[in-house]
């Protein structure tokens, strides 16, 4: 369908009927009020009636509510079913509209094509301040259209997109409308489906931006690399005050950023933190941040797999950081305990304007069942001390010698005797000797349940170390990836070039970085200096002169520059001014490594380049050495031949 124009837009006033004319001189004399109420009323009806006609000239039924509510600045359309077209009628009514300051078109299926022609009525329409595009199935084409028009539009300062199936490609469409566009304070993406790659565009997006105040990212897929990536915008961000972020699944990982990221923002007051299957240890992850935090006042996190120990945490760093300023705390669906009841009236005795809502007194602490040890190790050890052997233990029970006692007897000479093994031990370690539940305790295989029982105490270590180890491996990767991440979207940060060679993209905004964020987890990060710009720069790079007038053409490989000390030409001044000293301190010569170099190059065809006096002298003593040894080989072998002789 053909788009329309700006002149196509606005119709004609020949097409409009024109108002009544003043008759006569007396209308010279109306005072200033009843003139402005004809202009106001004169113009409403030229509102109207350029509506009316758009419709028949789009053939869509008029929306009888706008033309009701002209007078009104906000116009509420949402649930009327305009369609594309309907969108069209209303965008050419609305170009020369100079009332309505909120326009709410929630709901109303414009799609791709709706979008369009609002994008033209805002590119003449100065008014509108307040839009709302949700649930309209704008999709890809619909994000490009909305984010070309916001690059230039100086109106809007709050805009709705939620719930229009955007995916991570159309979130670069907002990175870099919004990098530029400063004006709008509101933002509503949520109900969308950005993941991790959106995610990374959003951090750009909080990077750059200077303006926007409230963010909703709501009902989305920021996980794991996505919230990392996001947190690490938020971080060097230093306008946003309003951030819901509920109901993505941030998880234990994305709580650690976030707490990285608050230790460093000074504007976010509010953090809506709702259902993002956030853990106790999650809590304490975030309370490493709320540490350092001077300026959040309100904190959701309700509906997490929060206990009363995370709970505790939560009071406890409030109670123990007396420059915070928190004012709520939701945690609604956690039960609580009297310990945490004592601990909350005692912190708000110290903080009075604390209100924290939790689920009601009732929860407990889950405390685990003490471990208890292998009973065969307790009466390892018990013997060991004793300086006792494991067969004598058990022939003492076995008066016969058969190597079988009965369960009765075993279990009655145990509790006599002095090892500290309770009851759930004693009848452990009888259940592995009478396996087979006979009523006789066989201690034939007692060297097998032994080597056995020292496997499975190994095998126990293997794995807790194991598992504690990849937590930290995790955790230092999180780190390090968001610390990755804050360097990309930091604006004036030094260049990071990974050993590889920097990539360029050109997908992402290139003004503060030359790495992409989609290769953060690719970059190796060292303290050395080696691959950083200005230290290449200030490196003394020595390259081969041939006869001194050759000009150094740069490499692209950096395997292929050879570093030297910068004092290396100056300790030998045995050197000839032609030749070359190479990192490795050996004199090459241009035309003998090009004939080493090439295959096809005739020994007997060459022309030999011209040696001074002290190279004969090098061969030479290298001769001398060669026969040297040789002469070495010949008296061993006359050696050896003389006492086969003998």
């Amino acid at each position: 369908m053909s788009t329309l124009s700006f002149e196509s837009l606005c119709l004609k006033d020949d097409d409009c009927p024109s108002p009544t004319q003043p008759q006569g001189e007396e209308d010279e004399f109306d005072t200033d009020l009843d003139s402005d109420e004809k202009e106001e009323s004169n113009k409403e009806a030229s509102v109207a009636e350029v509506y009316l006609q758009a419709c028949k000239l789009v053939g869509v039924v008029p929306v009888s509510y706008f033309i009701r509510n002209l007078d009104c600045t906000i116009m509420t359309l949402t649930h009327h079913g305009l369609g594309p077209l309907g969108c069209k009628a209303l965008a050419i009514a609305l170009v020369s509209d100079m009332h309505i300051n909120t326009l709410e078109l929630a709901d109303n299926h414009i799609q791709a094509e709706g979008a369009k022609y609002l994008v033209e009525m805002l590119r003449a329409n100065f008014t509108i301040q307040h839009l709302d595009l949700s649930n309209n199935y704008l999709r890809s084409a619909g994000a490009e259209y909305v984010a070309k028009m916001l690059l230039d539009n100086i109106s809007l300062k709050s805009i709705k997109l939620s719930g229009n199936g955007f995916t991570d490609d159309d979130a670069k469409y907002f990175a870099d409308s919004f990098s530029s566009n400063s004006r709008i304070k509101e933002l509503d993406i949520s109900h969308n489906e950005f993941c991790g790659k959106g995610g990374e565009h959003l951090g750009q997006l909080l990077a750059n931006n200077e303006g926007l105040e409230v963010l909703d990212l709501s009902w989305n897929h920021l996980r794991m690399k996505g919230a990392v990536a996001f947190c690490a915008g938020l971080k060097v961000n230093m306008m946003l005050k309003h951030l819901d972020l509920s109901w993505n699944g941030f998880g234990n990982e994305g709580a650690l950023a976030m707490g990285e990221a608050l230790k460093f923002n000074n504007t976010l007051v509010h953090l809506n933190l709702n259902n993002n299957r956030l853990t106790n240890e999650g809590i304490s992850l975030l309370c490493r941040g709320l540490e350092f935090n001077d300026t959040l006042r309100v904190l959701l996190l309700a509906f997490n797999s929060i206990t009363v120990e995370g709970a505790l945490a939560l009071v406890n760093v409030v109670k123990n950081t007396p420059k915070t300023a928190l004012e709520e705390i939701n945690m609604c669906n956690v039960l609580v305990n009297e310990n945490f009841v004592h601990l909350l009236e005692l912190t708000c005795q110290e903080h009075p304007g604390l209100d924290v809502q939790y689920g009601g007194v009732g929860g407990f602490i889950a405390k685990k069942p003490p471990k208890r040890v292998d009973p065969m190790k307790v009466i390892q050890d018990y013997l060991d001390k004793r300086k006792l052997r494991l067969w004598d233990f058990f022939r003492n029970i076995d008066k016969d010698g058969t190597m079988r006692v009965p369960v009765a007897d075993f279990r009655k000479a145990v509790q006599q005797s002095s090892i500290p093994l309770d009851r759930y031990q004693i009848e452990e370690l009888i259940q592995r000797l009478d396996r087979d539940r006979t009523g006789m305790v066989d201690y034939r295989g007692l060297a097998d349940t032994r080597k056995q029982m020292m496997r499975d105490h190994r095998r126990q270590l293997r794995k807790v170390e194991s598992r504690q180890k990849k937590e930290k491996q995790k955790s230092d990767r999180i780190l390090k990836t968001f610390q990755s991440a804050v360097e990309a979207v930091t604006p004036h940060s030094s260049m990071v070039i990974s050993p590889g060679g920097a990539k360029d993209d050109s997908s992402g905004p290139q003004q503060f970085s030359a790495t992409p964020l989609s290769s953060w987890h690719h970059i190796v990060m060292s303290n050395s200096s080696r691959y950083s710009v200005t230290n290449l720069s200030n490196e003394h790079v020595h390259l081969p002169m041939l006869g001194g007038t050759m000009s150094y053409r740069p490499t692209s490989s950096l395997a292929m520059r050879s570093y030297s000390q910068p004092n290396l030409l100056d300790d030998s001044p045995r050197s000839a001014p032609s030749k070359s000293i190479s990192a490795q301190g050996i004199r090459s010569d241009p035309e003998m490594g090009h004939s080493k170099l090439s295959p096809t190059a005739n020994h007997l065809t060459r022309s030999r380049p011209a040696l001074s006096a002290k190279q004969p002298q090098v061969k030479a003593k290298t001769k001398k050495v060669k026969k040297k040894k040789t002469k070495k080989h010949v008296e061993k072998g006359s050696k050896n031949l003389t006492q086969t002789v003998k």
